[in-house]
This record gives structure tokens, sequence and C-alpha cells, in this order.
């Protein structure tokens, strides 16, 4: 068996780490060249860097072929299951209430609150995305919040270049937190320290992100106007982040924070109004005021229409508690009857099978073998929460058995190509993991010295780039972190808390993230255009991390726990 083995060398290319690195990011320039100077599609731009990565795994880093394929077939079934299933569902749900016309209500509520589309944003992209990264986290957020603007008259490209920003502020604690919890294990630093000093940072972000979504959308003078509100959305989270991340822990900063952002911006606007409303070019105040039917609507109809987004949100809020994930998984031990009986049938749809040709069959730089399973977790996949939601919402809305089903089928048709796009780019992403040049790429960031303050970010950045998630980029480089911080003298928890708050402007360039918001919007095919709206912003975000970072390094240092 042992001779069956390989083992991860980083730098294979003249036994250089620099020379390595250079090649280990032909891949990532060759998939950003193909989708924003050539514009391919995304499912083509995501195959043929699948293949350029095999290629350079099997000939230069010297990755046996069969584990390099085996490796993009573990990294295929993952963008299935649980992204993929995630994006299905999400879009059905939405598909559903459009389909039955209570969409039209849930337009109509919304601005009874406020016909400007700034202030939308905010409610919307920011607090609504934020609460459900808290919750789901994976595409949940985007492909929700997006979906929810453009029917609410928002351009496609526009609504998912928004939700892609505006999820910078809570990625660093989505998914109930797992993000921060995942570097305890290998780093042995607790989860409430790391979270503390996420807690010091991302705040700075936060409160900036509301300012920073309109100014993109309307520039500066426009900006100006909606100030009071902006604030109000972005002070009650950032100071929400920070409290719950230092005192409570890394599992409710987003849900808090969004609930109570979402609560005080739809409050004040009870008794706040620009003084101009904000319609899209494209809108008349005549169309406007003929759209605005809200005053027709009972109380009842608006609980209605927003029924299915309840249940939504009670749902993936279920799905989080840290118990019924547990047991929903097939893992939980505890001695509760009802959640030994969601145990028993979770265990039973569960399964991971081995990897063939390549379960602990590749050795790491310590010479221990990586477990490589297919992780299928149908009924603790967040998108089962949803199609659940789904379900419900079919006798919410009463919509016939044939016609939920039918809709069932259009939206798989319709996500046939994008679907083809995430399961390709998270292909790509698990063979430059499994051959060792995410790896490379880190270690060469880390070889910085005294400037590595400065760029611990963007260690962060990069593993969500590649793999499409703060947690598997804080596991993936927390180690290197603690150790290339003990080795200049700077706080090993500060070095984390930097990787994952830099790791969360990667979210929105992420291959993943493109792929998924336009599969919400209906963009298939222009997610070029998406990575060229979002660019900019990413690098920009992730400079104002690493300055921040460096001040906390030095002038800034009594900030660290």
């Amino acid at each position: 068996m042992l001779s069956l083995t390989w083992s991860q060398n980083f730098s294979p290319v003249m036994d250089s780490l620099y020379g390595s690195a250079i090649v280990a990011l032909i891949p990532i320039l060759f998939f950003f060249w193909a989708l924003a100077i050539k514009r391919m599609k995304g499912h083509t731009a995501g195959l043929l860097t699948l293949l350029v990565a095999i290629i350079i795994a099997v000939f230069l880093w010297k990755m046996p072929a069969s584990k390099a394929v085996m490796s993009a077939t573990q990294g295929g079934v993952y963008g299935i299951i649980p992204i993929g299933w995630i994006i299905i569902t999400s879009v059905f749900l939405y598909k559903l209430t459009v389909k039955t016309g209570q969409f039209d209500i849930i337009r109509s509520s919304v601005l009874s609150i406020t016909e400007d589309r700034r202030l939308q944003a905010l409610l919307v992209a920011f607090s609504f995305g934020a609460f459900l990264e808290g919750a789901a986290g994976f595409g949940a957020p985007v492909a929700i919040s997006a979906a929810l603007l453009v029917g609410l008259g928002f351009n496609p490209l526009y609504a998912a270049g928004l939700c892609l920003i505006a999820n910078t502020a809570p990625v660093a604690f989505g998914a109930i937190g797992i993000p921060i919890t995942a570097m305890e294990g290998p780093t042995g630093i607790p989860a409430l320290e790391i979270s503390k000093m996420v807690g010091r940072q991302l705040p700075f972000i936060s409160v900036f992100i509301p300012f920073y979504l309109v100014m993109i959308m309307v520039g500066w003078k426009r900006t100006l106007e909606v100030l009071p509100a902006i604030m109000v959305s972005g002070i009650s989270f950032a100071a929400v982040q920070y409290l719950s991340s230092n005192f409570l822990g890394p599992e409710l900063p987003d849900v808090l924070s969004a609930l109570v952002s979402l609560f005080a911006l739809a409050i004040f606007l009870k008794f706040w109004k620009p003084k101009t409303i904000y319609r899209f070019k494209h809108e008349n105040e005549a169309a406007a005021t003929m759209e605005k039917q809200n005053e027709s609507y009972t109380g009842a109809q608006i609980f209605k229409a927003w029924s299915p987004f309840l249940v939504l949100t009670m749902m993936i809020s279920l799905w989080g508690i840290p118990k019924i994930k547990l047991a929903l998984a097939g893992h939980y031990e505890g001695g509760n009857a009802i959640l030994k009986l969601i145990n028993s049938v979770g265990h039973s749809i569960t399964f991971t099978p081995e990897v063939p040709f390549l379960n602990n069959l590749i050795l790491n730089s310590s010479g221990e073998p990586i477990s490589a399973l297919y992780k299928i977790e149908l009924l603790a996949a967040a998108g089962t929460a949803i199609m659940i939601a789904a379900l419900i919402t079919k006798f919410i809305v009463r919509i016939s058995f044939k016609d939920w089903a039918k809709t069932f089928f259009e939206t798989l048709n319709e996500l046939k190509f994008p679907l083809l796009t995430i399961i390709s780019v998270v292909a790509f992403a698990y063979v430059l993991n499994a051959a060792g040049m995410t790896t490379t790429l880190g270690m060469t960031l880390a070889k910085t010295g005294s400037f590595f303050p400065f760029f611990s970010p963007f260690l962060g950045w990069l593993g969500v780039f590649i793999t499409g998630s703060d947690t598997s980029a804080n596991v993936l480089f927390a180690t290197l972190q603690q150790v290339t911080a003990n080795g200049i003298g700077m706080e090993p928890v500060l070095a984390l808390a930097a990787n994952s708050s830099g790791g969360v402007t990667g979210k929105m360039i992420s291959p993943q993230s493109i792929a998924v918001a336009c599969a919400a919007v209906g963009l298939a095919g222009r997610e070029s255009e998406l990575l060229r709206f979002t660019l900019k912003h990413s690098f920009f975000l992730l400079l104002l991390v690493a300055i921040i970072t460096t001040l906390q390094n030095g002038i800034l240092s009594w900030m660290i726990p």
C-alpha cells in the first residue's frame, strides 16, 4: 500500500519555492484571463481552468494522474452537495413566490418601507443577506438576496454584484461561526480568543460597507443624501458584531447584528425619509407610483406573501443549531429522544465513501496521510432545509403538486450550465489543494518577513478565492499563519484573525461565488461581467484589512485581546 502513496512537494519547479509559486499562479491567472479578458462563459472557463490545473499538477508537481483526477471528482461532488443543492432550492423557492403572484405583494411591502433603491439595497443585500450568511452560509445569502433585489426591479448584474460586496461584512462569522471555530483545532488557540480579535477588525469594515455599497450605486453626492440611514444600518451592525463576538463567541454575531440592523433601519425609516427618492434611470415616478399598491393589500396578505421566507429563515436557523446539525448528519451522541430519532434518519442517508486512489494516499509535509472522502450529507445540507421550506410553501401559496414539480424541473433546466460552472471551479480548487499548489502560494506569502502583518490577510484572501470558503481558507492556512507569526514576533491570534478578515474580501471574486450569483439572477454565461464588477472592490477592501492588521501589530497593539 505504501508504494501507492505520494508526498506533496511545495517546491517542485527547479527546487525553488518562488519559481514554484509563479507556476502555481498559472491556473488562477488563466481563470482571470478566460473570464475577464476573453469573456468566456463560466462553465467553459471553469472546465478549461480545471484542465490546466490537472496538467500542471501531473507534469510539474509530479502528482499521479489518477490522484489529480480523483481529487477533481471529490471537488465536483462537493460542488453538487452542498453548494449546488443550495442554489437549486433557493432559486426554486423564489420562483414559487413569483409564479403564484406572492412576490408582487413582497415587492409592495418593501416599497411601503421605502421606495428608495439605495435603502432597499441596505435592507435586502446588507442586513437580510447577513442574516442568511449567519444562519446558512455557503451560497444561500447571495442567491436569495440577489433574487429578491431582481424581483424588486434591480438590474440582475447590479443585484448580484451588490449582494456579493454586501456579503463581505458577515462572512467571517457565517454558518453559526464555523470559519472561526475551525481554526481552534489545528492551532490550539481558543475560538473565543480568535472571535474577539476578528470582532476588533471586521466592525471597521462592517460600518463602512453600507456607505461603500450606496456610493457604488449612486456616487458621493447622492450617498450623502441618505447618510443618516447608512449610519443607522452600519453602526448598529458593527456595534452588535463587536459586542457579540467579544462577549458571546463566534456563533451569533451575524444573526444578531443582521436582525438589529434590519429592524433599526426599518424603524428609522418610519420617522425619517430622504429628501429625494432615488430610482433607476429606466424608471419614472409615474410607474413607481403605480407599482406602489401596498394599501390594497391587507396585513394578512403581506404576511402570507412573506411566509415562504419566514419559513426559510426558521428552517435554516434550525439547521444551524449545533446539536441539531450533528443529528442531521448522523453524529449526535446525546440522550434527547427527538434528536436521536433525527440522528438515525440522518445517519441512514449520510454517505462518506472513500475517494478511490486518493484517501490517505497523499502525504503532507509532516508525512501524515490526508483523508479524502466524498461527504454526502443529504439531510444535513442547508439546501435540504430550503427544500423543506419550498414544500411547506406549496401549501401556503396553494399551488398544485403538478405546477410545484413543474417549477422545480424548470429551475433544474435553467441552472444546468451554472451548476456545471460550480462543479468545475470547486473541482479546480480541490486539485490545487491536493497537489499542494495552494500551500506553495501560502508559504511564499509567509516569506515576506517584517512585512508579513501587512500580507497576512492576503493569505486568507487567496484561500477564499481558490476554495470559495472562509472556513476552508482558515483550515488551510491557520497553522502557517500561527508559525509565521511566532517566527517574526507577531501575535498569532492577530494573524489568524487577519486570515479570516482578509478572506471575506476574497469571497466576492471567488469563482464559486461568481457562479452562484449568476445562477441566482439568471445570468448564466455572463460570469466575466460580474467578475469585472467586483474585482476592484475586492482589492480595495483587502487593502483596508491589510492596513488595519498592520496598525494593530504596531500602534494599535492594545486592541489585541
